[in-house]
């Protein structure tokens, strides 16, 4: 249990049921403000007409192909970007010589954004998806390999010892000397990772074009001059981020129910 959650647990207020509230008040204020004149209306349409606009686009079969398409491309590139970067984090990360080697081509492809690849992946994919995956698949690979170094770095150098004089093997201390230490370290990699996906996704989607996902919807809607639309389809999105970041958080208290920092956030 975190010291932020003690009291609104004891006042009996779930951190939940508080988000809901000031997301219900953000949208009240969106709704008054265009009335009154104080926003312009054509552009940002009162809550209600984007409600409206959201259940219209839960009736049309096209919306539901954007939004497979969407979560398909995410969780392809966010996979393959785990995959690599908890590898590499481990392999590198082991071997001091290797680290010491790569350690400034890191630290100057890792600032790199994203989209500036954008001319490079559409030269050398001729297919859309493609070229979007690439541009996820980097964005993405970068937190989970840092932070997966960092992991492999923080192992107890009295572990590591006890290890070698106990002559474990490599797979021996990688298992239960490296993995138990870098695991937390690979989960938070993997959250950050997941949103900067989605990101690169709808990113990708907005400037590539010629695929199925909600940013080429947006893109549709925006020419349209459908605005409720586009907000419509921009709170779609807006919902992937937040049903990862559940999904990526609960997955997180479940495989680290043993560490300390879990325990705690669970509630007495």
């Amino acid at each position: 249990m975190t010291v932020a959650s003690t009291p609104l647990r004891r006042a009996g207020y779930a951190p939940a049921l508080l988000g809901l509230v000031g997301l219900l008040l953000f949208g009240l204020l969106l709704e008054v403000l265009p009335r009154l004149g104080v926003l312009p209306a054509e552009y940002f349409p009162p809550t209600s007409e984007i409600a409206r606009a959201l259940v219209a686009e839960f009736d049309r079969p096209g919306f539901w192909q954007a939004l497979t398409g969407t979560v398909s491309t995410w969780l392809i590139g966010l996979t393959i970007a785990v995959v690599a970067g908890i590898v590499l984090g481990v392999v590198i990360g082991s071997v001091p010589v290797l680290r010491a080697v790569t350690a400034s081509t890191i630290e100057f492809l890792r600032p790199i954004p994203s989209v500036a690849l954008l001319p490079l992946a559409i030269v050398l994919f001729s297919v859309p998806m493609r070229s979007i995956l690439l541009l996820v698949i980097y964005a993405s690979f970068w937190p989970v390999l840092i932070q997966v170094l960092h992991g492999v770095a923080d192992v107890d150098p009295v572990a590591r010892e006890t290890a070698a004089s106990y002559r474990l093997g490599r797979w021996m201390k990688a298992r239960y000397l490296v993995w138990p230490t870098t695991l937390p370290y690979a989960m938070t990699g993997i959250r950050l990772s997941a949103s900067v996906a989605l990101v690169l996704t709808v990113t990708g989607e907005l400037l590539i074009g010629g695929t199925k996902g909600i940013g080429v919807e947006i893109n549709v809607a925006q020419s349209s001059i459908a605005v409720p639309s586009m907000y419509a389809l921009i709170v779609v999105s807006g919902l992937i981020g937040l049903a990862a970041n559940l999904l990526t958080r609960r997955a997180e208290r479940i495989v680290l129910a043993w560490h300390p920092s879990v325990r705690r956030e669970l509630p007495l």
